[in-house]
């Protein structure tokens, strides 16, 4: 009687020949995939168990638990062999892969957001995305630079079908590979599949350019940091991969899209990049500063003025945020910021202006974009209104968060930031950490998210000041680096704290020290009434801070 071979508890190859109808068998196991390209498939076999002797193939068979997987000779797909299986078919197996985007032609972000919308149609859900980040090219040098990401998604797909899934996308795209690693307008590449390593002719897993692209491990670090690629070598994780990485010769940066209409993003960590003035148009008559003052025949040379003084983002708003200030209702709210928004696109649509709207309402957010409104602005950073998050999924729009707690009724006494919990700097920062979180589980991509650390809201006194003192390590704290940063003290009741002034309308110069800080700290938008004025700090901070 012929034996088959045992199974011990040490691990081994073993090799087996088969002939079934001239098919290859491949088998996985432990969630290891060994394969090979010749008519002898390996078998990588790890058990507990103790030695067996098998006296047929059948009972062998049956006797390993690995789960069947046939790869196709040359990308042809091919009839996977039988293996026994239980009398109910079993659900398809949700998997995690990591996949990795690029794009250097046309409208690169454009690109890589519809990739990722034609995956989600295609059952291939992504989950989370790293931020988009501006890189030199690697290899084909005489080409333009590259925006490359990463997202972590879920399929049944299998690794092959995955990787024919990708490549469909790509051609759907119309991507057309002229020269290899050269200029291409979206580019999709599995980089992990669960724990499986897998090599076959049209497939490397884990990547195997993952360890020396910095363009690859930068975002891939941002979803799995502490994840091992190899695991024979647990211990080094992804971190540890990219900080062995020698320093770039140009630093890359992360890129923040903010229209839809080729406005130039937002690159956080561009130590030459230039400050957004985001001027304030309060269509509400009972704002803390200057309630009623927009909401006048005179809107139009209010925001002439907005422009001619360097204004290049105009937030508009209908419902005031002030401690005590009646809501209105969502209708009332629409009324007063729509007709706003379209007469700014209407009246200045020569003017390269963007516009964001300032509601914490998701049917708000709604209007004010179908009206032209590229960015959200939410006080409550999501958490107001549970349909906000998902409504900007939606959209595709770029959504700001700001770090709040509770509403604009009762924020103001939920201001104890103990140190044993982080103090007030880990308070905020691990609340946001939570908020960015929420966005991306709505559907929200990373690279559309800018923070705000709330400057009034749940702070008082010299707590605002502690924020602007350390606004640098916001920016640095795990889980928000690479984001963008929008700061707003304007006219502030701590401004006046400080120096003695009660009228808001006369806080000019309190207003221009913070916005000088707010600067040099890293801000990337300075939300402000006073745009002339503030227009002039914020060129003379560039200046001195951004170089």
């Amino acid at each position: 009687m012929k034996r088959f071979p045992t199974l011990s508890s040490s691990t081994r190859p073993l090799t087996c020949q088969h002939r079934l109808l001239t098919k290859r068998l491949i088998f996985t196991g432990n969630k290891q995939l060994i394969t090979t390209s010749s008519r002898t498939p390996q078998l990588s076999i790890t058990t507990p168990k103790p030695a067996r002797t098998f006296h047929s193939a059948s009972t062998y068979l049956s006797a390993l638990s690995f789960k069947k997987y046939t790869l196709p000779p040359k990308g042809k797909m091919t009839d996977a062999i039988d293996l026994p299986a239980s009398s109910k078919p079993a659900a398809p197996t949700v998997r995690t892969a990591y996949i990795a985007l690029g794009s250097n032609l046309g409208d690169r972000i454009g690109w890589i957001e519809k990739a990722c919308k034609e995956m989600d149609a295609r059952g291939i859900k992504v989950k989370r995305t790293s931020c988009l980040w501006e890189t030199e090219p690697m290899y084909v040098l005489d080409q333009d630079r590259f925006v490359n990401g990463a997202c972590e998604v879920e399929t049944t797909l299998e690794p092959l079908e995955l990787l024919d899934a990708l490549q469909d996308i790509e051609n759907s795209l119309g991507r057309k590979k002229i020269i290899d690693k050269g200029p291409r307008n979206i580019d999709l590449d599995i980089l992990l599949y669960e724990n499986l390593k897998v090599d076959h002719e049209r497939l490397k897993i884990p990547h195997i350019g993952i360890p020396e692209r910095e363009f690859v491990l930068r975002p891939l670090a941002e979803l799995i940091p502490d994840k091992p690629l190899d695991h024979t070598r647990p211990w080094i994780l992804t971190r540890d991969l990219l900080d062995a990485l020698p320093p770039s010769s140009t630093p890359i940066t992360t890129m923040t899209p903010l229209s839809s209409h080729g406005h130039p993003p937002i690159q956080a960590l561009n130590p030459s990049r230039k400050t957004h003035v985001m001027a304030i148009l309060n269509m509400t008559p009972d704002s803390f500063s200057d309630g009623g003052q927009h909401a006048s025949a005179g809107l139009e040379s209010t925001i002439q003025s907005f422009l001619d003084a360097g204004a290049t983002m105009i937030d508009v708003g209908g419902q005031s945020t002030a401690p005590r200030t009646p809501q209105v209702s969502a209708e009332e709210e629409i009324g007063r910021v729509v007709p706003a928004i379209k007469m700014i696109r209407e009246k200045f649509s020569h003017r390269d202006v963007l516009i964001s709207v300032d509601t914490y309402r998701a049917s708000v957010a709604e209007a004010a974009i179908a009206a032209g409104a590229d960015i959200v602005n939410d006080v409550s950073g999501g958490s107001m209104d549970p349909d906000m998050l998902p409504t900007v999924a939606r959209l595709g729009s770029t959504i700001c968060l700001m770090h709040m707690r509770g509403t604009p009724a009762n924020m103001s006494s939920l201001n104890e930031y103990p140190e044993a919990e982080g103090g007030l700097m880990g308070g905020i920062a691990k609340e946001l950490v939570g908020r960015v979180a929420a966005a991306e589980a709505a559907g929200i991509r990373r690279w559309r998210i800018v923070l705000d650390p709330g400057l009034g809201f749940a702070k008082v006194g010299p707590q605002n000041v502690d924020v602007l003192r350390h606004l640098e390590e916001l920016r640095s704290w795990p889980g928000l680096q690479g984001l963008p940063w929008l700061v707003g003290s304007s006219r502030k009741s701590f401004i006046g704290q400080v120096t003695g002034v009660p009228t808001p309308k006369e806080r000019i110069w309190g207003t221009a020290a913070t916005v000088a800080a707010a600067v040099q700290g890293g801000a990337d938008v300075v939300r402000v009434h006073d745009v002339k004025e503030m227009a002039q700090v914020v060129a003379m901070a560039d200046a001195i801070w951004r170089y």
